[in-house]
């Protein structure tokens, strides 16, 4: 229960991260004495990790949990050189980091590419909710249309913070009702 409970709030941390991000490079650029932002979507998808390794071990999660790790992987280097941009004074000495470190692709590709996109830990976070299908139908139903937002099939303004909400809502509908569930046959 406890990494249910770590697992649905590294998404709040995670969605506050990406609301915070919406404000714009030069909102979270004056951030002040941290980067709030990408610290929320470090610590969001760290207390992930445990909750993700322990899904049920079917077919879905042999390849889910793989994807969310490669995921979160990518979210967490993204936010390395997320932290660096910040730290520096001026946006020419970011300009300048993002000319060398573009010209690295065992760098740019996968945490900048791959990291900022997301569509792999997304991917994996949709595989691993079909787990739930049979018992919680609507919460898999919301995570793959958050899917589907997130991977921008569903062009949307803001898609980020509609979608992480929506994977939020259908995360907390299956794991509550599964909780309900077998609090039901415990009491039988």
């Amino acid at each position: 229960m406890a990494y249910r409970i770590f697992f649905v709030l590294g998404l709040v941390f995670f969605l506050t991260g990406q609301v915070i991000l919406a404000q714009g490079n030069d909102f979270v650029y004056s951030q002040r004495p941290i980067d709030f932002a990408h610290w929320f979507l470090l610590v969001g998808v760290v207390f992930m990790i445990p909750q993700t390794v322990s899904f049920p071990k079917k077919m879905v999660s042999f390849i889910g949990i793989p994807l969310v790790l490669t995921g979160i992987a990518c979210i967490i280097g993204m936010c390395v050189l997320d932290f660096i941009w910040w730290s520096f004074p001026s946006e020419e000495a970011r300009i300048e980091f993002t000319r060398h470190v573009s010209k690295v692709p065992s760098i740019w590709t996968p945490f900048i590419t791959t990291g900022s996109s997301s569509k792999v830990f997304n991917l994996g976070l949709f595989l691993l909710s079909l787990n739930y299908f049979k018992q919680e139908k609507t919460g898999v139903v919301i995570i793959f249309l958050a899917t589907l937002i997130l991977m921008n099939i569903i062009p949307l303004p803001y898609r980020l913070i509609f979608g992480y909400s929506l994977t939020l809502i259908g995360f907390s509908i299956i794991f509550i009702k599964t909780a309900n569930k077998k609090a039901d046959q415990n009491q039988e």
